[in-house]
């Protein structure tokens, strides 16, 4: 049976002079919500993140793809890059993001999970190890968790890194930062995939590999 899935633009209040635009999509009787991180030079209109939403929306998760930062930031970052490896200010707008969600009447009894990619997986994994309560799954796609190497000991919630084989570079800084996570985790490399997963079926790949985890790990039990 489809289930439905209501889509709208939001605007997250990550602290209380600062609004984020976002897309929610919260399927009927969902299963679980992820928050996105997207790396740099990306938004929440990124097709791939978008991809790898859809997937999990029709396993019944609620997805957040998420700018962290401004449009002005945006413009800024994109000619100093200023911002885009900021982990502190990223994770601290993400730690927003999740104290929004659970103040939200359809939201505040859903399991969450943080989906990162490139510099947002440093920024996601860093809001996991600072909320470490209310954060049950976090998954990384060719990211860079390295940048929240001081955090990760203090994350709590299962993580899995995904790696495309061709990255070699961002495969040996997961390396190093699994050394560092005290949690289950796991590393998965995906044959013939580059640093943004654009070879045919590698995405598709990422996308199942997020699917199961967030569901073996996030998902709330008998719905």
């Amino acid at each position: 049976m489809e289930h439905q899935i209501k889509q709208l633009e939001v605007q997250v209040n990550a602290k209380p002079d600062l609004l984020l635009e976002g897309i929610l999509s919260l399927p009927n009787n969902a299963r679980g919500i992820i928050l996105f991180a997207h790396g740099s030079g990306s938004s929440r209109h990124s097709p791939r993140n978008q991809f790898v939403a859809s997937i999990l929306n029709r396993a019944r998760l609620g997805t957040l793809l998420l700018d962290l930062l401004t449009p002005d930031e945006e413009t800024i970052d994109n000619h100093t890059g200023q911002y885009r490896f900021d982990i502190d200010l990223l994770a601290a707008r993400l730690e927003g993001a999740i104290d929004w969600l659970i103040r939200q009447n359809e939201m505040r009894s859903l399991n969450i999970g943080l989906f990162g990619a490139s510099t947002g997986a440093g920024a996601a994994l860093a809001a996991a190890a600072h909320r470490s309560s209310l954060v049950s799954a976090v998954v990384s796609r060719g990211g860079r968790p390295d940048l929240a190497l001081t955090s990760l000991p203090d994350v709590l919630a299962p993580t899995l890194l995904i790696v495309g084989r061709n990255d070699t570079s961002v495969i040996e800084l997961n390396q190093q930062a699994m050394s560092h996570l005290h949690v289950t985790k796991r590393l998965e490399i995906v044959p013939g995939a580059s640093h943004l997963f654009e070879e045919p079926g590698t995405l598709e790949v990422v996308a199942e590999l997020a699917h199961q985890w967030f569901t073996k790990y996030l998902a709330r039990v008998g719905v």
